[in-house]
């Protein structure tokens, strides 16, 4: 099986500077257009199935990719990303101000300080993993879509290669590219990492 990883396109809380995590945030015209860009990047792979954030975000870039393609489409809110409670729609300058010691406390230790109301990295790493434990569901498919989010798909990432999620920083996902895992026996492989190439099939 392979994992054909897709992060949203730009948005508008992206240009601003602002934690967006389940905050509703538009794609930008750039966004529309990597998410466009990806749809003729990825044309002639043949998707069984695709997976995609609850969010709106994600959900329009999933549009855009598959356009008009009759590719069974699944929402799961496992995909979303780390919600940052009272943080959410803020930038870190007003953080520094109005929630000065708890957001202090999150850049010295973001593993274990939890954003005022919102949600820890210990438990937004086991919604991954609960995603990633569910992936046998798709077993019998040879090629999946995960349209998701930054940190959601470097921790899946962290997570398939059996390294710790902390290790999340190591794998950048950028928007307008497509990233690849493929999976056989239970051994996950990481073969593309932010492509911005068309994929070719092997066989032409």
């Amino acid at each position: 099986m392979r994992l054909w990883l897709v992060r949203h396109g730009e948005t508008e809380a992206n240009v601003a500077g602002l934690y967006s995590g389940h905050s509703p945030t538009p794609l930008t015209p750039r966004g529309i257009g990597q998410a466009q860009t990806l749809r003729t990047l990825l044309a002639d792979v043949p998707f069984d199935v695709a997976i995609c954030s609850a969010l709106e975000r994600a959900q329009h870039t999933a549009r855009l990719v598959l356009d008009a393609r009759e590719v069974p489409v699944h929402t799961s809110a496992l995909l979303n990303e780390m919600f940052f409670g009272d943080w959410e729609m803020r930038h870190h300058r007003d953080l520094t101000l109005e929630d000065a010691q708890r957001y202090a406390a999150w850049c010295s230790d973001w593993q274990t300080t939890i954003p005022t109301n919102g949600e820890g990295f210990q438990d937004f790493t086991a919604r991954v993993q609960q995603f990633i434990a569910r992936l046998s569901e798709w077993d019998t498919h040879e090629n999946v879509l995960i349209v998701s989010h930054q940190g959601v798909l470097s921790v899946l990432i962290a997570t398939l290669l059996k390294m710790p999620a902390s290790s999340l920083w190591h794998f950048r996902v950028a928007q307008g590219a497509w990233s690849a895992i493929d999976i056989y026996d239970g051994f996950a492989t990481l073969s593309v990492l932010n492509s911005r190439a068309g994929w070719v099939p092997e066989d032409r």
